[in-house]
This record gives structure tokens, sequence and C-alpha cells, in this order.
């Protein structure tokens, strides 16, 4: 049986940015990609804390230790500047692969630094 699991998480990073007319994706600094193990372009999911919209787009490196977190295109739409959101990957694999994987948690501080 082949299930999806929780691959990594950005838990509670501030929007800094929302670029309307952009193509589209959520541009991420690329320290945090980094430590959540996330890579250009991996489709992740966007659960806003402030007024709960949830979202699937693809990530583009931000400029490394900027903080940046930026929805861009339509996804911009979902948030806005200062929000709390919380982004997800996750990965596909075997069932008895699964029960041993653990994810990658992320914690950045206030100004989306890692900490």
């Amino acid at each position: 049986m082949h299930i999806q699991i929780l691959k990594s998480k950005i838990h509670r990073v501030r929007i800094t940015q929302a670029e309307l007319h952009y193509v589209g994706s959520i541009t991420i600094d690329e320290d945090l990609m980094d430590a959540a193990n996330l890579i250009a372009n991996e489709k992740v999911q966007i659960v806003n804390v402030n007024n709960g919209e949830r979202i699937e787009t693809y990530v583009i490196k931000g400029e490394r230790g900027s903080g940046q977190v930026c929805l861009n295109g339509p996804a911009a739409r979902k948030a806005a500047v200062g929000d709390i959101v919380i982004i997800i990957s996750y990965a596909g694999m075997e069932l008895e692969e699964a029960k041993k994987f653990q994810p990658v948690l992320v914690f950045p501080d206030d100004q989306n630094r890692l900490i």
C-alpha cells in the first residue's frame, strides 16, 4: 500500500509579501527551505492560521536569510501580509517505510528566521 505522509513542515511563519500579478507559487527564504528539506518547484500546502484558508502551490527559492515568505499569483488573495501560515509538504511511500519515517519540523522565530 502506498500512502501520503507528512514530509516536512514550516510551522507558523509570517507572510511578508503578497504579489497578485505574478505567475503563481510561494517564495520562501532559502534558509527555511533547506531547514525543511524543501526544493524549488516542490508542491506544498499552505494553511492560513488567521483565516482558515488552505491552498496548494509550488515553492520558489527566496533570498537566503531574508525571512521572505511571499504568496504569488491567485494565492495572494488567500492571505494578507502579516498572516501566520503553516507550510506543509507530503511524500508518498509504502506503509512499512512510512511507519519508520520521521518528518522534518521547523519552528522559525517571529521574523521567519531559524532559531
